[in-house]
């Protein structure tokens, strides 16, 4: 008998992958998982392309969205355009970062160029219409409540809404508000994540919407890379598993090279949470650029969000390019958003395979737990 999710979400196995490459998320659905495409960073028209591809490659196989619609921002409900935001990044931070390339031998660009304030909302409910012209089967969100209008869009088109939590209270609070999926997110995870570890937050989550008599289905998320992993928090009561971090060493990821030579050789002990891409505290490899954003060890201490993240982006990604190419000073600087459990991601392979040893984990962990039993 397939668990209760994987009817509702006509999977096979109840493993989500949340990647920001549509090869990825289209590999996973194909094999039987649930992808989910991280589509903040896009415009409306580029997102409309990379769902249209993964519609033409999946087969009719389910896959979904992920939204990032933070619930507080700088310059939240001020109706400002990408010039204005800008001209709120002091003239200090740019020196700082310009300081810092100078440091490990990279020249700063004449004019500084600033990212798109993705991480504003602003364009958060041009995104969510387009993701609802496609046959997606959910939509996520995450940094607090999922606006009114993912809530009222959900219900209307018959797509679920999830939201990541991070503390138990987050959890009852997104119960109230309609949403239908709980990602319980514990400080393992990459990318942004709070203080608690994944084996303490989901059955405190699970605890909490007891009480309120909520039944909303929870997933476990935050350093899970293995079936084994996936099995221990099924055990707790879990549903199934969000990962993410899993797929950033896939053939098919569209992690930059060098990174990804990092993440194959790194520990466990390798990341920090970090606000030095974001302006909000987010788990990543630990390297000079996020070392010199931790205000209480000596570094700069990063402007909110979105302005950390437009002043941060377009530097990173230049990095990425000059580490590639053997830059040292860049190849000290190379991060990106990764869990605790890079640790265990090793070699390069398939994302197919990753889901079939996701499962034959699984599996061999269930009987385990089988055989542990007492007669």
């Amino acid at each position: 008998m397939k668990p209760a999710i994987c009817e509702q979400f006509g999977i096979d196995f109840p493993l989500f992958a949340f990647s920001h490459c549509r090869d990825v998320v289209a590999a996973v659905s194909s094999a039987g998982g649930f992808g989910v495409l991280g589509g903040t960073a896009y415009t409306p028209e580029q997102l409309d392309q990379e769902l249209s591809w993964i519609d033409d490659h999946v087969g009719g196989k389910p896959y979904g969205v992920d939204l990032i619609v933070p619930a507080r921002y700088e310059g939240k409900g001020e109706d400002l355009t990408m010039s204005d935001l800008a001209g709120r990044i002091p003239d200090e931070y740019r020196g700082f970062v310009t300081e810092l390339l100078a440091a490990h031998d990279i020249e700063a660009e004449e004019a500084p160029r600033f990212g798109n304030a993705a991480l504003s909302g602003n364009t958060g409910k041009d995104l969510l219409d387009v993701a609802m012209n496609h046959p997606i089967r959910l939509i996520a969100n995450a940094l607090g409540l999922p606006p009114d209008y993912m809530i009222k869009a959900g219900k209307e088109n018959g797509v679920p809404v999830a939201a990541l939590v991070g503390a138990k209270e987050h959890a009852v609070k997104q119960a109230q508000a309609g949403v239908d999926l709980i990602v319980a997110q514990g400080t393992e995870a990459g990318g942004h994540c709070g203080e608690v570890t994944t084996l303490v937050l989901v059955p405190e989550v699970l605890e909490a919407l007891a009480a309120i008599g909520s039944d909303i289905p929870v997933l476990a998320a935050g350093g899970i890379v293995t079936g084994r992993q996936m099995a221990a928090t099924v055990a707790m009561g879990a549903a199934g598993a969000w990962t993410g971090s899993v797929w950033l060493t896939t053939e098919e990821a569209e992690t930059a090279p060098y990174t990804k030579e990092k993440f194959l050789a790194a520990s466990s002990r390798d990341t920090v949470r970090s606000a030095g891409r974001t302006g909000k505290p987010a788990r990543q490899l630990v390297s000079d650029w996020t070392q010199a954003w931790l205000p209480n060890e000596g570094g700069q201490k990063p402007l909110p969000l979105p302005l950390q993240s437009m002043l941060a982006e377009p530097v990173v990604r230049r990095i990425d390019v000059l580490a590639a190419q053997g830059h040292p000073g860049a190849q000290a600087l190379a991060t990106y958003f990764v869990g605790q459990g890079v640790g265990l991601m090793n070699k390069v392979k398939p994302a197919r395979e990753v889901v079939r040893e996701f499962i034959e984990d699984y599996v061999a962990a269930t009987e385990r737990l089988s055989n542990s039993l007492p007669d």
